[in-house]
């Protein structure tokens, strides 16, 4: 099978926060943009895809920044990202690589991985089953919320929409936000 029939290319439609929990969101979505794929993600993942969207060139590198310089230096290319799995509403991805020859597969939280495909400006695959799950799952949490009298699904999706969209922040302010950001803000909370 082709990566076509079982994963569909997805780009970073943007950045948002969710609106209940303050908690970055990175967006996937398909080229026609009828299939997005909301990821929650770490603060720290956020920052780095968000300097990565904007090219932002940071004092000192980031993880992933550090990470590429390793990759480049090692002649290893990172050839695509594919979100893989979703399992108690976690998503698994895979990092393909190329060294020479040589390819790796290696496991990886799909912040990092897009994080490093952006970098790369490597491809972004999500499988077709992936897709199916997160839609199932959204479906039935729209439907729970009609349920308990919680709102309807669209007003539901009211929030996400009213939410603060960082891809639309231009380079100049993201470097205020992220100089303004304190140690306590990476650190994730329970």
């Amino acid at each position: 099978m082709t990566d076509e029939e079982i994963a569909i290319e997805m780009f970073v439609g943007g950045l948002v926060l969710d609106p209940n929990t303050q908690a970055p969101v990175v967006i996937l979505k398909d080229e026609s943009g009828k299939i997005n794929l909301p990821i929650w993600i770490g603060v720290t993942e956020a920052t780095s895809i968000a300097s990565a969207i904007k090219e932002i060139q940071m004092a000192r590198p980031l993880t992933h920044d550090l990470m590429s310089a390793i990759f480049g230096e090692l002649n290893v290319r990172v050839q695509r990202v594919v979100i893989t799995e979703l399992k108690e509403s976690t998503y698994y991805a895979e990092l393909i690589l190329s060294a020479g020859e040589k390819a790796l597969i290696l496991d990886s939280r799909p912040s990092d991985a897009i994080a490093l495909a952006l970098r790369a400006s490597a491809p972004i695959f999500v499988t077709k089953q992936v897709l199916q799950q997160a839609q199932m799952t959204i479906n039935a949490a729209s439907a729970e919320c009609s349920e308990t009298g919680e709102g309807s699904a669209s007003e539901q999706e009211e929030p996400m929409q009213s939410h603060q969209d960082f891809k639309n922040i231009d380079k100049k302010k993201w470097a205020e936000i992220l100089e303004e950001l304190e140690a306590d803000d990476f650190k994730y909370k329970v």
